[in-house]
């Protein structure tokens, strides 16, 4: 399937600029030597939070795969320069053969690792500089940093694409002819060196198939982050568990 061509020029140009904030960070971390402590323990209480948050649906079988692609590929800590790097290469190919969901799928969640990014930079300066945290995140620096961040519009839009990526997939997966495209482009993109960006494909869509309908997923995923974006932003601590980092 083609992209008509003003939509395929428009999606290439976002995933571009997607593509670039998402170095600009990266070469920002590399700077200030790698992952620093304070980096690390952020990243380790949102796990865990994530982990806790969504254990209930990680108990049962049809959810397990798709609850593990949330927490390690969207929202994961994982370092992705790989596929995207998979990506710019690619991407003509992709537009001819993949459908526009397909397509939308791959864009949402750039766009949602770019934005966690950059919403994890700021709590780190915010946790650094205003709150002399530097090596451990406890529940309560971590809310009051998420207040003086002061953006909620940025935390929403976190959530709206989680929904979005989730919503999408479901509808790829649904679609017998777009699966099986994704499928037999797995040796042949293995072979040309996008191990990295099928595998990230291939683990979203499996993920998705196996819950049926992801419908209950994703109702809860949007009920729950923003009861804690409220809670937060209310002055409390929300739902977040007080576990150790």
């Amino acid at each position: 399937m083609r992209e008509p061509g003003a939509q395929h020029r428009s999606t290439r140009a976002r995933l571009s600029e997607l593509m670039e904030r998402s170095r600009s960070l990266r070469r920002r971390v590399v700077e200030t030597s790698g992952l620093s402590p304070i980096r690390r323990a952020l990243a380790n209480l949102q796990s865990k939070r994530l982990a806790e948050t969504y254990e209930d649906f990680h108990r049962q079988p049809r959810y397990r795969l798709a609850v593990e692609f949330f927490l390690e590929d969207l929202y994961g800590p994982r370092d992705f320069s790989q596929r995207d790097a998979d990506i710019e290469r690619v991407y003509p190919v992709m537009a001819r053969v993949l459908s526009g969901a397909a397509l939308d799928s791959i864009t949402e969640a750039l766009e949602l690792h770019a934005l966690s990014q950059e919403l994890d930079a700021r709590m780190v300066e915010i946790l650094t500089s205003e709150l002399g945290v530097t090596d451990r995140v406890d529940v309560h620096s971590y809310a009051e940093a998420f207040r003086r961040c002061a953006n909620r519009a940025g935390r929403l839009r976190q959530v709206e694409l989680v929904e979005q990526v989730g919503r999408t997939l479901d509808d790829v997966v649904h679609h017998p002819v777009t699966y099986a495209t994704v499928l037999a482009a797995r040796l042949p993109a293995k072979l040309a060196g996008f191990g990295e960006l099928q595998d990230f494909i291939e683990r979203g869509v499996h993920a998705f198939r196996a819950m049926r309908s992801a419908d209950d997923f994703i109702a809860a995923i949007g009920e729950r982050e923003r009861r804690m974006l409220e809670q937060i932003f209310a002055g409390e601590n929300g739902d977040i568990p007080d576990l150790a980092n």
